[in-house]
């Protein structure tokens, strides 16, 4: 299929931090701090980033992705909560996924602070369901609560008074988020990274990966190309004969490592699901055609 051509990942140019050379504990800005969690993988990147959230001077923090329950972990957060004279008055959680969510409950109960996310199961029994366009008064600053489904159905994102947008996994420092399948929702995506891209944000803080400064609105146009590009991508792959989801998955992401060909087949079933909704492609379980 002529015409199918890869977008450029603005990314590629900025002095970004080498995978593994993320530092553990970053000053972001007045309002945050990074925390880095020890647990890198493929699909974790350099692992989770914890944020410390508060104004300075008021005593306070909100820690959003708590992440794993790992007690070095603890630490290094304990530690930057000290470096700002804080104690945690919130957990606030961007979705249920366990590298972002493991600890929320265990860390809420140890700091007495209640867990804020919108999944009962994640917030817990005297924890807060958030609600979108919420304007959380917490730690002497604001947050604004911002639903951004997609990568999963309870996903949410946390906008900075400073105009910054913690976005958990809606986008990454690196790379490009994974629609998990069937939860995952490529159409609720899509809108929803519109609906970041529309608040201006002055930095992206991502849940794995570092921090987007530089240009954030150009990083989000490159995701949406990059959707329109893996459509593409599937179409021609079908023109050339593949027939299944593990056919698609070879051809289309070739030169991806093996072994994220499982998050790839999650997000090419859910574009395939769109695809079908569209009429474009033809599902029957894992076997695909053109109409």
């Amino acid at each position: 299929m002529p015409g199918v051509h890869a977008p450029v990942d603005p990314r590629t140019s900025w002095a970004l931090p080498a995978p593994g050379e993320m530092t553990r504990t970053a000053e972001l800005e007045p309002l945050v701090t990074r925390v880095l969690a020890p647990n890198p993988s493929g699909m974790t990147l350099d692992g989770t980033n914890t944020y410390v959230v508060g104004a300075p001077g008021s005593g306070q923090a909100v820690l959003v992705d708590p992440g794993p329950d790992d007690p070095a972990h603890l630490a290094a957060v304990e530690q930057a909560l000290a470096a700002r004279g804080a104690r945690c008055v919130a957990v606030l959680v961007t979705h249920h996924h366990g590298d972002h969510a493991e600890a929320a409950r265990p860390w809420g109960a140890r700091f007495g602070a209640p867990v804020g996310a919108a999944d009962a199961a994640v917030a817990g029994p005297g924890g807060r369901l958030l609600e979108p366009g919420e304007q959380l008064r917490l730690a002497g600053t604001v947050l604004g609560v911002v639903p951004t489904p997609g990568h999963t159905h309870d996903h949410l994102a946390f906008r900075l008074e400073s105009g910054a947008v913690l976005v958990g996994d809606h986008v990454l420092g690196r790379g490009t988020s994974v629609v998990t399948h069937p939860e995952g929702d490529v159409v609720a995506y899509l809108e929803s990274l519109r609906r970041v891209h529309d608040l201006g944000p002055s930095a992206l803080y991502c849940g794995h990966g570092p921090e987007l400064t530089e240009d954030p609105t150009a990083v989000l146009d490159f995701y949406l190309a990059h959707r329109a590009f893996r459509e593409a991508q599937l179409l021609a792959a079908m023109v050339r004969g593949a027939r299944t989801v593990d056919d698609l998955v070879a051809d289309v992401y070739a030169a991806v490592p093996q072994d994220l060909w499982p998050a790839a087949a999650q997000s090419t079933r859910a574009t395939l699901a769109k695809l079908a909704t569209e009429g474009h492609v033809l599902l029957d379980g894992d076997r695909v055609a053109l109409p």
